[in-house]
């Protein structure tokens, strides 16, 4: 897919008269509390750093209303997405500690932006090499959720900076046999590990070719209550399943992080408006990451499509966003650069659009749960009411 278009939201706002910039913004960005997604202010310095280590960053303000009762729950979340820093036939560690290295830079960024909570990207410390469906070297790159090499970075940086971190790997279960699992490790802000959670849906379409790998998790949907909010982690491909981000909000989340590695020619027509329509339905804030760049690999592999074998997954677009409970949504980060996006939101916005809106208290779960009950029986019949008039079914 092209990349002529780098960012849309800035090509509309350079290319069309301010006042049909700002109806369209609406239209296409929604409204947070009756006006356009407000920008939240970027320190000169850190726009100069930011320039000076080439990459793009991006800031906006979710408001609430003022209540009576409750103070205001100011939240800063962020994310990064970025490329691999070394060539995938470099020593394994290698690539990763040129990984860590760009990491640390932009951490720094997000420090001197404020940020509370921070999530990277699926599988940050390599390059999503599940196209392949080679298992060396690539597994070298599993670690220990609590012990890992990554964990431990991780752990430093939030303790230096007072951050909870989400740090999306590749998990090597010691416990239980060694096995491989795609992981999101979660770190408080005093440096100290809470609690992880794996990807809940397992892709198996183009070069996504994970569950040679991996296979589903089998610990549900798990909120992490943080010094900043309510988090849960819906990874990747989990983002096609509405019961999936479901899950999250029943079990209280206030913010969901889509960490992704995807590919424009697949998914993008679909990254605005999945999580976009979780946000909505759920009433919590979503931030989405994609990684950026093209991944070549040693050796060529096939799409099972009948098209020439290839050595790289696609272009992966970026375009990291924010989303809230009310529907409206920032700018997204670069479609081809690494980017750092800082969104400060007020928690209380997640109650007020419960309120407003009734979707939890209108919600028939029992009616669902019956159905699926159902559904799930091998002599389950769909329920269709035939027109007569079609004469007899063949």
């Amino acid at each position: 897919m092209s990349l002529n278009v780098d960012d849309v939201y800035k090509t509309l706002k350079e290319n069309l008269p301010e006042e049909k910039f700002n109806e369209i913004q609406g239209v296409l960005y929604g409204f947070n509390q009756g006006s356009p997604l407000q920008s939240l202010p970027i320190p000169s310095s850190v726009q100069d750093y930011a320039k000076k280590h080439n990459f793009d960053i991006q800031a906006s303000k979710f408001i609430a209303a003022d209540e009576q009762t409750r103070k205001k729950r100011i939240v800063r979340i962020g994310l990064i997405q970025n490329s691999i820093h070394a060539n995938t036939s470099d020593p394994v560690v290698d690539q990763y500690k040129a990984i860590e290295k760009r990491i640390e830079i932009m951490i720094e960024a997000a420090a001197q932006m404020g940020v509370n909570v921070l999530c990277f990207q699926e599988a940050w410390t390599m390059p999503f090499a599940f196209c392949t469906r080679e298992k060396q070297p690539w597994l070298e790159f599993a670690e220990d959720a609590e012990t890992g090499t990554s964990t431990l970075f991780c752990q430093k940086m939030a303790k230096k900076h007072n951050m909870v971190i989400v740090s999306p790997i590749l998990e090597r279960d010691s416990v239980h046999g060694d096995v491989i699992w795609n992981t999101a490790v979660i770190i408080g802000n005093n440096g100290n590990y809470i609690g992880k959670s794996r990807k809940n849906h397992i892709p198996r379409v183009g070069d996504f070719n994970e569950s040679t790998y991996y296979m589903e998790s089998q610990l549900g949907h798990p909120v992490f209550e943080t010094a900043f909010g309510k988090i849960g982690v819906n990874i990747c491909y989990g983002r096609h399943h509405p019961l999936n981000w479901m899950a999250y909000g029943l079990n209280g989340a206030e913010i969901v992080f889509n960490p992704s590695a995807t590919v424009g020619s697949l998914s993008e027509p679909l990254w605005a408006i999945e999580a976009r329509n979780a946000a909505i339905a759920n009433s919590y804030f979503v931030g989405c990451i994609n990684r950026v760049g093209t991944e070549h690999f040693p050796n060529e592999f096939t799409s099972a499509n009948g098209k020439p074998a290839h050595k790289d997954f696609g272009n992966f677009y970026g375009s990291s966003y924010f989303t809230a409970p009310d529907a409206s949504r920032s700018p997204g980060l670069s479609r081809s650069m690494e980017g750092l996006s800082v969104a400060e939101v007020d928690l209380n916005l997640c109650r007020q659009v419960k309120d407003k809106w009734g979707y939890q208290m209108t919600a028939r779960y029992e009616m669902y749960a019956d159905f699926l009950t159902e559904y799930i029986k091998p002599d389950y019949k769909p329920q269709v009411i035939r027109d007569p008039g079609l004469g007899k079914s063949q």
